[in-house]
């Protein structure tokens, strides 16, 4: 079913004002000047009537669907707009049928608007290869989620994909003031009074979503409307908004996005961002135990030994989550997020596993040296099980120099501390060790260590 197919009245009021107000041509469509701007490739192909196969690529109401048919009418193509969610290999073999006989007796092509292409399976996406190459099909599809993770390469090749920003909020603000002027298709009957302020405060809470910001300023105006004189207030944008703006999806790139700029601002030892994206991810409805688990992590990867205490911190915030919930346990988030971040930093801990891991793929299954094996039966011991070893705490400061490592590898070292907090401590006390057990090296020709 077409989504954009015309209402019975022009005004639509039984239709969504977003609905209402969506732009009808390149002259009013507002915003995505990197890809529209005079001179563009978009904007050339739509005025000369050369479409090809597209994806668009961003978040909520940026003006993907809209875009679509606004090609779709300027180029004077027929338009079948389907949702991926719906949609199966069926309806898109209907369709191309009935794209070849549109091609071949009305000389019209047909364009395909596939909204949440993402949804499609690969075998789904794989049959819509083959009509898109031939030009049965102009594909024009719009996702939210990152097209490199969830298009398949072989149709991904044979789009050109444009990245759709959100609004800015000047942009959103224009958006605003003309559903508020217009009479006919917005509110303009309403002799509705709207404050900068409050448009500003519209434009700020809808996260860059023109849909959104203009469903609060209709679920505001119903409000407002009804007041003597038709004022609109912060309170009326406020109630209407609740927590709309947020915009956050706990499955999609969003939460992705998120995370990543929490454990960079604490990287980068930044408290004031990394309370700022914990808000941003706490207050829109991310499970507190996900977060948790990422600082647990985050402690270990990125702090590690320069501060033994970030792990006790992260794995207590963790339980803290699991005893109380939220809201109470924000605050145990925020204590973590602002200790991390203050926190000094060593990846010496990741350096070190990933060495150790690459070394496991290089050389394969070592044996365990015989010295360092358990011998819990006489037949093992007298396979040499044990042999050799030193218990240290037989010798002076618990100190032997005996290898540990299998033998293709002896004297090898995965973990290198830095001079960073408490790891400058670890270092100078590996060191000791290191010099102490060369000691007993020299001294190992005079018996000294034999035989224990």
């Amino acid at each position: 079913m077409d989504l954009f197919a015309a209402a019975d009245l022009e005004n639509g009021s039984n239709r969504p004002l977003a609905d209402r107000m969506r732009p009808r041509d390149l002259s009013e469509f507002v915003g995505q000047e990197a890809i529209l701007g005079a001179g563009k490739i978009l904007r050339k192909a739509i005025q000369e009537g050369k479409v090809f196969s597209m994806l668009f690529w961003g978040p909520p109401g940026t003006g993907k669907s809209t875009l679509a048919k606004i090609i779709a009418t300027t180029c004077r193509c027929k338009f079948v707009a389907m949702s991926a969610v719906s949609a199966g290999v069926k309806e898109i073999k209907e369709l191309a049928k009935s794209a070849r006989d549109d091609r071949k007796y009305k000389h019209t092509a047909t364009i395909l608007f596939l909204d949440e292409i993402h949804r499609f399976n690969r075998s789904q996406q794989d049959y819509l290869l083959p009509h898109v190459e031939d030009g049965t099909l102009t594909l024009i599809g719009a996702t939210t989620e990152n097209p490199s993770f969830e298009i398949n390469s072989a149709l991904l090749s044979r789009l050109r994909v444009f990245t759709l920003e959100p609004l800015t909020p000047q942009e959103i603000e224009a958006i605003l003031n003309r559903a508020l002027g217009d009479p006919i298709r917005g509110l303009g009957g309403l002799g509705l009074i709207c404050p900068n302020d409050v448009l500003e405060l519209i434009a700020h809470l809808c996260g860059g979503d023109a849909r959104c910001a203009l469903n609060i300023l209709e679920l505001a105006s119903r409000e407002a409307s009804a007041a003597a004189p038709p004022i609109m207030t912060r309170d009326h944008v406020l109630e209407a908004a609740q927590k709309s703006s947020l915009m956050y999806d706990k499955k999609g790139e969003q939460h992705y996005n998120l995370i990543s700029a929490l454990h960079k601002s604490l990287r980068d030892s930044d408290p004031d961002a990394g309370l700022y994206w914990l808000g941003r991810m706490l207050e829109g409805g991310e499970d507190p135990l996900f977060i948790a688990r990422r600082l647990v992590r985050f402690a270990s990867e990125d702090v590690g030994l320069a501060s033994p205490q970030a792990l006790e911190q992260a794995v207590a915030a963790y339980q803290a989550c699991r005893f109380v919930g939220m809201p109470e346990c924000a605050l145990a988030l925020a204590q973590v997020v602002v200790f991390l971040a203050a926190a000094p930093k060593s990846n010496a801990l990741e350096k070190g596993y990933i060495l150790v891991k690459e070394e496991i793929q290089r050389t394969g299954h070592l044996p365990v040296p015989l010295h360092l094996r358990n011998a819990p039966t006489k037949l093992m011991k007298s396979m040499g099980y044990g042999r050799g070893y030193q218990y240290a705490h037989d010798f002076p400061d618990a100190m032997v120099d005996q290898e540990h490592l299998p033998e293709p590898i002896r004297g090898k070292r995965f973990y290198q501390p830095t001079q960073r907090g408490f790891e400058q401590t670890i270092k100078e006390r590996l060191e000791e060790v290191r010099r102490k057990k060369q000691t007993l090296r020299q001294n190992r020709g005079e018996g000294s260590d034999e035989g224990r």
